[in-house]
């Protein structure tokens, strides 16, 4: 949760779209797309293993768009394969 946050943070777009799980993976993302908010912090709540290779995590991202301060506070759902977690959505 950690990298793909400050994937978001810093723009690393094929990052983001490398650790998505292909059955979730949008078509096209544009993080870079106007308005991009500025990110200001993470916060991990919990973490959950679900089994071996099955976890959740609960945080709150904070970030500013058009100046004003905003949350959000997520419960995301991850899979390991191959040795590798990928991101399969919020839950």
């Amino acid at each position: 949760m950690r990298s793909r946050y400050s994937a978001y943070a810093l723009g690393f777009e094929s990052y983001i779209f490398d650790t998505w799980h292909a059955s979730a993976r949008p078509p096209l993302l544009e993080i870079d797309a106007p308005p991009r908010p500025q990110w200001l912090g993470l916060d991990v709540l919990r973490h959950q293993q679900r089994g071996p290779d099955a976890a959740v995590v609960e945080f709150v991202a904070r970030y500013k768009l058009g100046g004003r301060a905003q949350r959000l506070h997520e419960v995301s759902s991850f899979v390991r394969e191959y040795g590798r977690w990928y991101y399969l959505g919020a839950s």
